[in-house]
């Protein structure tokens, strides 16, 4: 699953780590990874991600198996991390004049496919639509978009389902948005009922019941390099990822049953 959203600060990076580890917490094999040069899921996952650690940098560019740069995250049995290194960050510009270059993750993943054994392998995208982001959808079976509940929350929306659009008819015919969480919520305030009521007009099932309420304790979490789940297991923020991610693996079962 690809969490992507062009837009920055509207929840990817933490929403993939809280779902990833509340999918863990569940007895779930969970891989996360982190396709954002800000290396800020590999931080909230204690996985080392220093510069000259192996990483999926070298895994797009170098073609270094995906294997060997997977670890577990410390004390979450169950959870493990793909790191990025700042090393992403020239990616965009040299997987340019590479051969298949939309499709290095999807041909690194089936590599790793007969020795993955995992349930879950979410990506955390950076805040582009740029060739990391490609490389996540060409790869992947399905979208989650995280949308915030504040205002312009579906301005740029269009733009990322054409190129879903896109990657669905030139480089990958099973991938769909299957899943939208919305972020940042508010009760206090009038606008973020509007957006989140808009946002279920617009696009129906696809949103989750599950929202996930702006929280210090969300926040928090990262700087200890923790998730929110083992941060603070009963703050708002960590039942509502717990929430959010029962809901989406009782889709997913409704939809391998179907």
């Amino acid at each position: 699953m690809t969490i992507a959203n062009q837009k920055g600060g509207v929840g990817k990076t933490t929403s993939a780590v809280n779902l990833a580890a509340a999918l863990s917490m569940h007895g779930q094999r969970v891989l996360v990874v982190d396709l954002d040069p800000q290396g800020n899921a590999s931080t909230a996952l204690a996985t080392e991600h220093r510069a000259g650690v192996p990483s999926i940098y070298q895994v797009l560019v170098e073609d270094l198996p995906l294997e060997s740069i997977v670890t577990e995250v410390p004390d979450m049995p169950g959870l493990f991390c793909a790191p990025a290194t700042l090393d992403l960050a020239g990616a965009e510009i040299e997987l340019v004049p590479m051969v298949g270059r939309e499709t290095r993750l999807k041909r690194a993943f089936a590599a790793f496919e007969s020795k993955m054994n995992f349930d879950y392998i979410l990506i955390d995208c950076p805040p582009s639509l740029g060739l990391l982001t490609v490389n996540a959808m060409a790869a992947a079976q399905e979208v989650l978009i995280p949308i915030q509940c504040e205002y312009y929350a579906l301005e740029g929306l269009t733009q990322l389902l054409q190129n879903v659009e896109l990657v669905r008819a030139h480089l990958n015919q099973t991938l769909t948005v299957s899943t939208i969480l919305l972020t940042m919520y508010d009760g206090r305030t009038r606008l973020a009922s509007q957006v989140a009521e808009e946002v279920r007009s617009h696009f129906g099932a696809t949103v989750l019941d599950a929202v996930i309420p702006r929280s210090v304790r969300v926040s928090e979490a990262p700087s200890y390099g923790q998730s929110v789940m083992t941060y603070d297991p009963g703050s708002s923020g960590a039942m509502a990822y717990m929430e959010a991610a029962r809901e989406m693996a009782y889709r997913g079962a409704a939809v391998a049953d179907a």
